[in-house]
């Protein structure tokens, strides 16, 4: 199955069409015919079965023959990672966090951090991009970059933290399912500064350990982000 992806669709939409490029796509990439058979989702939910009634590669349109509501994970999860030093990798932690399940994104600009400018709108279409290949239906929030000492004040639910100095830490364990709403910390390549982690634990941040090994940026991320949903499975 191949899913499409038009935000602006509501469940009371009978019939809607596709912008230029994916009419192109549809048409040209795809050849797909009036009468054949089409799956959307809007990214907040929900998915369409619908079936084209026009194809042009400037304009394809479709009527909605069914509607389904997706049932959303039973936590919400954000996680603040710091930006890679390779775009790349960056775009590979997104494409991935996504396919496994996060919910919010957000770059955090550290002390130690090596890359300050995040092309957010880039970001953005890669979540959308692996939404739909891995049949998603809730496509993540990639928010705007923001400084880790701002990104402290503006938590909900239960935090933590996941850093390499020698403290006391946790795992995560079966204690995150007592918090619908998590967030969690990552850090970049350098870790975060002395300061950064006092100003976590002022802030009520737990300190959790992902392991034994020392993991770059967005290996961590993944491996946060799988431990989480593993836990709500």
């Amino acid at each position: 199955m191949q899913q499409f992806y038009i935000p602006t669709l509501t469940k009371e939409d009978k019939e809607f069409y596709f912008d230029k490029i994916e009419s192109k796509h549809l048409s040209k990439v795809l050849r797909k015919k009036i009468g054949d058979g089409i799956t959307i989702v809007n990214g907040v939910g929900y998915r369409f079965e619908a079936t084209l009634t026009s194809v042009h590669d400037k304009q394809c349109t479709a009527v909605v023959n069914q509607c389904e509501k997706i049932a959303s994970d039973p936590y919400h999860l954000h996680l603040f990672i710091a930006p890679t030093k390779s775009n790349d990798r960056m775009e590979w932690f997104v494409e991935k966090a996504t396919e496994i399940g996060v919910h919010a994104i957000t770059p955090i600009i550290c002390q130690r951090s090596e890359r300050k400018v995040v092309k957010q709108e880039r970001l953005h279409k890669i979540a959308i991009a692996a939404m739909k290949q891995s049949l998603g239906a809730y496509l993540p929030v990639i928010q705007p970059s923001s400084d880790f000492f701002t990104a402290l004040k503006q938590l909900e639910g239960k935090a933590f933290i996941a850093h390499c100095q020698d403290t006391k830490k946790m795992t995560l364990d079966s204690h995150v399912l007592a918090h619908q709403s998590i967030s969690i910390f990552i850090g970049p390549e350098g870790d975060f500064s002395a300061e950064e982690i006092k100003a976590a634990a002022d802030a009520n941040v737990t300190a959790i350990t992902l392991g034994t090994k020392r993991l770059r940026t967005e290996t961590a991320g993944i491996i946060a982000c799988h431990s989480v949903s593993q836990l709500y499975m």
